[in-house]
């Protein structure tokens, strides 16, 4: 990617839960002006009762744009995901070039089947600390476990032996 070409983003609903709680948000503006939710995703972060870091990063958040959500195609609905993953595949299939940001097992196996480009929320981390924004990748993925999120260790310890941690 062009260095001066910004990333354009829409996220899912646990990928901006765990990075709000852990205090990382700012690796998902990273090379990134904004990046969209969609409404069905601010609405489960709305009903989520664990989610008042992220709930008020919607709140304040200048980065953070709420969209209506699209209609759901007959490919995407085929995978029988939840509302969040299906209304960011449908976002991102109509914007070429949206970068999906999005960890669930099955909605990535969705994009790639749509050809959509995907990163999670470890290649956020693992892509600061390539680029220098963060001294630790092992650091942030401690903070996002200790947040709740599930890495097992055999991926975690794949992650950061890609970065030489």
């Amino acid at each position: 990617m062009n260095a001066n070409v910004k990333e354009q983003r829409v996220v899912n609903t646990s990928p901006l839960i765990y990075l709000s709680r852990a205090n990382l948000l700012d690796l998902l503006f990273a090379d990134c002006d904004q990046v969209m939710v969609p409404q069905a995703v601010a609405d489960e972060i709305r009903a989520w009762p664990t989610a008042d870091a992220a709930q008020k990063a919607l709140a304040v958040d200048q980065h953070l744009i709420i969209v209506a959500s699209e209609p759901i195609s007959p490919s995407i609905h085929a995978w029988d995901l939840g509302a969040g993953e299906s209304a960011v595949l449908a976002f991102g299939a109509n914007r070429p070039g949206m970068t999906l940001v999005i960890d669930d097992l099955a909605a990535r196996r969705c994009a790639a089947s749509l050809n959509l480009p995907v990163r999670g929320t470890l290649g956020l981390v693992l892509k600061a600390k390539q680029t220098g924004r963060l001294p630790s990748a092992r650091a942030a993925l401690r903070q996002l476990q200790n947040a709740g999120m599930y890495l097992s260790p055999s991926v975690a310890a794949a992650a950061l032996q890609q970065v030489g941690e």
